[in-house]
């Protein structure tokens, strides 16, 4: 029996996960919409669609309680029906069946039109760069490439996203321009290895040549580059980073660890004296740049001196943005053979200690940028607070600028340029100059 009156056919798009899985949720939302579907993000609908994530442990178990959650809505009678797509569905689906029978459907993540077909709507190819963006309206993740290649002992991502398939330049700034007209001012560049971008459709790594066709579209004023892989990297990309102000001087560049014996055993394909020579390169060539980079503490086999090669490595590099993650021990990746030898509790220490480290790093960082002035973009209100980025600041992850609302009108979505008047561990406080 029903209980709740809800907007018959309306589709709710939940999305969990990283922001591949928040693409490709806007993806599908675009399509729908064409079909002349009602759909929504998040919000109440009567049909349900769950794009998991299955990337580690915490992801996992999240998506597994979203689909509980939404099937208990459905036996209540407030949904009439639920689908699941996405990583998990992609990596798990005959567990899942098994499991939680009562999902209408399952589907992976490179069945986008079998999907549409169960929720009544057509896959439409010529709908090349049309998504329902879900982000605030002044930027946007813009995916360049599927997959990846590489063959990193601890992840999973080939399992669920296949071989790297680069889409090709013309289709992207297609995209691009769609995205500027609808007001988006900032692209962020996102796949699972940027640095392999061309190799499969030009024989050569072509993200500066992307970057350089992507800085003539007009009204976009950022372009931020995600997740690049240290190994192979295009130096030319740092020529363009130089001579493009539209380029932010910002690399998301994941390194994992830097301990030899862990790096040979986490199959990354370099060394701690590469890492350290490639990192000062970039240094020398954009001294402007912000490093944003990823750890793995607690991996299979590490030592406490591997882990305070790690810190110690960690001070000497001072990188303006770190997040660091304890290893989950994932079926079907080569690590999944070693022992997870090292205790949750150890992980859990491991990664506070670098935390402990970087904030202090970016403490220190944040001082000395007191009485400096910066663009900043207004990405949203937040009580008495107005909240901005730098250039050097990426969405949810990174530093924000906060500016006092009490004393000063902004716009969302435009930008300012700021004075620094006070720093903290991660946040920066500036006033209004222009």
């Amino acid at each position: 029996m029903r209980t709740k009156t809800l907007k018959k056919n309306r589709i709710n798009v939940v999305t969990l996960g990283c922001s591949k899985n928040v693409y490709d949720s806007e993806v599908l939302m675009g399509q729908l919409k064409a079909s002349g579907k009602d759909v929504m993000h998040e919000q109440e609908g009567n049909v349900v669609v769950i794009n998991t994530c299955g990337f580690i442990n915490n992801a996992k178990e999240e998506s597994v309680n979203t689909i509980l959650h939404y099937m208990q809505k459905k036996e209540e009678g407030e949904v009439d029906k639920v689908f699941v797509t996405g990583c998990l569905s992609e990596r798990y689906k005959p567990d899942l069946q098994k499991e939680i029978p009562n999902v209408d459907q399952y589907f992976g993540t490179t069945e986008l039109p079998g999907l549409l077909k169960a929720l009544g709507a057509d896959y439409k190819h010529e709908l090349i760069g049309e998504r329902l963006t879900t982000t605030p309206k002044n930027y946007a993740y813009l995916k360049i490439a599927e997959g990846c290649d590489r063959p990193c002992s601890f992840c999973a991502i080939p399992l669920m996203r296949g071989k790297h398939k680069s889409t090709p330049i013309e289709d992207i700034v297609v995209e691009a321009e769609k995205l500027a007209a609808n007001g988006v001012k900032e692209l962020i560049l996102i796949a699972q290895d940027l640095t392999y971008y061309g190799l499969d459709l030009y024989k050569k790594r072509n993200l500066a040549e992307l970057l350089e066709h992507l800085v003539k579209v007009e009204g976009i004023e950022w372009i931020r580059l995600h997740y690049a892989f240290p190994t192979g990297f295009p130096m030319d990309v740092l020529e363009v980073m130089k001579r493009e102000p539209k380029v932010c001087n910002y690399l998301d560049i994941p390194l994992q660890h830097i301990s030899d014996s862990i790096l040979k055993s986490m199959r990354r394909g370099t060394t701690k004296e590469k890492t350290t020579k490639l990192l000062k390169e970039f240094r020398a060539k954009v001294p402007e740049m912000t490093i944003r980079t990823t750890l793995i503490v607690g991996y299979p086999g590490e030592t406490q001196e591997d882990f305070e090669t790690l810190k110690d490595w960690v001070k000497e590099m001072r990188f303006e943005r770190l997040g660091c993650f304890t290893y989950s021990h994932e079926e079907n990746t080569h690590a999944y053979n070693l022992e997870d030898d090292v205790p949750e509790a150890i992980k859990m220490q491991r990664a506070n200690e670098i935390m402990e480290i970087q904030s202090q790093i970016s403490w220190e960082l944040n001082q000395a940028k007191i009485g400096q002035e910066f663009k900043v973009v207004i990405d949203r209100k937040e009580g008495n607070y107005f909240v901005g980025r730098t250039e050097f600041d990426s969405p949810d992850v990174d530093n924000e600028v906060l500016i006092d609302a009490t004393k000063t009108y902004l716009k969302t979505g435009e930008f300012a340029t700021i004075k620094v008047i006070e720093a903290e561990d991660f946040d920066l406080y500036g006033e209004v100059i222009a």
